[in-house]
């Protein structure tokens, strides 16, 4: 498959909208944050034919920036289909973590070799939870971090603070509020709890 040019932030903005993935309302995201927007990507992805060039745009930036991967990783449940793209797109060996007893775990037979370099690729990163949780657990299998990858970056200074640079197709920068700080407006709009993290 051909790696094209990278999408501009306008056309990828009008894939979100067009695929209904970009939502307005009330939100409480997986990290617990609420927030007026929430990218559902699940979205984005039902709709293969206007995916795959945002996801071939990402890769392309992935090829530029990390010279050696031999695993792509991505946490359950949105990062799954991502990373399954980018790894095809790449020719790269993709698994996935999933929770055990809350915990991201490798079940299915995946296994991570010593040594190996292992690219996390994510859907959306806000606090990097999830993240933090894949690099602990391909450190436990005495692995090397290659790089972290998502579709949305939509994390800052504040709740951010993993090391590694985040490579992502597009950035978008959104408040998220604790709920204890919550904008007046944001409290009189009923809350939605879109997140995977969440699903028992």
């Amino acid at each position: 498959m051909k790696i094209k040019e990278m999408l501009s932030l306008k056309k990828s903005l009008d894939i979100l909208r067009k695929t209904d993935a970009l939502l307005e309302g009330h939100f409480i995201l997986s990290s617990g944050l609420h927030s007026s927007k929430y990218i559902q990507c699940a979205k984005l992805m039902s709709f293969p034919y206007m995916a795959q060039n945002i996801c071939l745009s990402l890769a392309k930036k992935i090829k530029k920036k990390i010279k050696k991967i031999d695993l792509i990783l991505s946490p359950a449940m949105g990062g799954i289909i991502i990373g399954y793209e980018i790894g095809k797109i790449l020719k790269k060996e993709t698994i996935f973590c999933e929770r055990v007893n809350g915990t991201f775990s490798l079940r299915r037979g995946f296994s991570i070799k010593k040594g190996s370099r292992v690219l996390i690729v994510e859907d959306v990163i806000t606090t990097g939870k999830s993240s933090k949780e894949c690099f602990s657990l391909v450190k436990k299998n005495k692995g090397i971090i290659s790089g972290l990858a998502c579709i949305i970056d939509r994390s800052n200074r504040k709740n951010f603070k993993l090391k590694n640079k985040i490579i992502s197709h597009i950035k978008i920068n959104v408040p998220t509020y604790h709920k204890s700080k919550l904008p007046k407006d944001l409290k009189l709009i009923p809350i939605s709890r879109p997140g995977s993290r969440f699903i028992k």
